[in-house]
């Protein structure tokens, strides 16, 4: 994977595959920024920041030994609390990440159902959040076998959910702009897991020339590392810590 904190690419071009984010307030800020208070924005930011990585938690749950019912009632159950219950109102700004705020307070509710032993508290029945916890059971049978620790393969599970979301959110853009043919050739470049075809090849296929392949590699890639950086950001309440968020993050990729 190309590091995504590297040096920006310089130099003026006419396409853009997209506008660069402007760093303000990120959805993790209005969601502590309203607490317990009922603003009509922070209810819809915390869900979708708990649609996207819910399951890095239901891979945590998995990794302390809940089978895979337990585990989606656990997750399912936290949502509920978190988002219908103003949970979120005990959340420490002082920490910042979305990522520590989620996984130190699911595990405090797990506790908290263990000992009342009530399985009819873990959401009451009601689904907060359209959760598709079967996919996320096949993903969990990916995962590597080996001895990694719950907080490990949360870390981990966390940093590739968010490198997962930067690709589909960067493929809707170029879609839009009818170009689907143009992402689905050139993706393989962006994050350097597989070989990569030459640019000769790839130019041929689209009748395009190597030079504009070139081009369009560059600024896809530029785009994509301004979409990582606004993602990590959405997780954030200090626009500041995005550098070293994102550190963590690649430090948690490559295990």
């Amino acid at each position: 994977m190309s590091t995504p904190h590297g040096p920006q690419p310089r130099g003026r071009s006419r396409q853009r595959f997209g506008t660069t984010h402007r760093f303000g307030t990120t959805q993790w800020s209005v969601v502590l920024a309203a607490g317990g208070s009922d603003t009509g924005i922070a209810r819809p930011a915390l869900a979708t920041l708990c649609e996207v990585y819910w399951y890095p938690l239901y891979a945590y749950s998995r990794r302390r030994g809940s089978e895979a019912d337990e585990a989606a009632d656990l997750v399912q159950g936290f949502f509920t609390e978190l988002i219908e219950k103003s949970a979120i109102a005990a959340a420490d700004p002082e920490r910042g990440r979305f990522r520590g705020f989620l996984v130190t307070s699911f595990r405090r509710f797990v506790s908290r159902q263990q000992e009342h032993d009530s399985a009819a508290k873990r959401g009451g029945g009601v689904a907060v959040l359209s959760l598709d916890f079967a996919h996320g059971e096949q993903r969990y049978a990916r995962e590597p076998a080996d001895t990694s620790t719950p907080e490990r393969i949360y870390e981990r599970r966390w940093a590739l959910t968010i490198l997962e979301t930067v690709i589909v959110r960067l493929q809707d853009e170029v879609v839009r702009g009818g170009r689907a043919e143009l992402f689905d050739s050139l993706k393989c470049y962006l994050d350097g897991s597989t070989p990569v075809p030459a640019y000769a090849d790839v130019a041929e296929r689209l009748g395009m020339t190597v030079g504009a392949v070139k081009v369009s590699v560059h600024r896809l890639r530029r785009r994509y590392r301004d979409l990582l950086r606004a993602t990590v950001a959405d997780t954030l309440t200090d626009p500041a810590a995005v550098d070293e968020e994102l550190r963590h993050l690649l430090e948690a990729v490559r295990g």
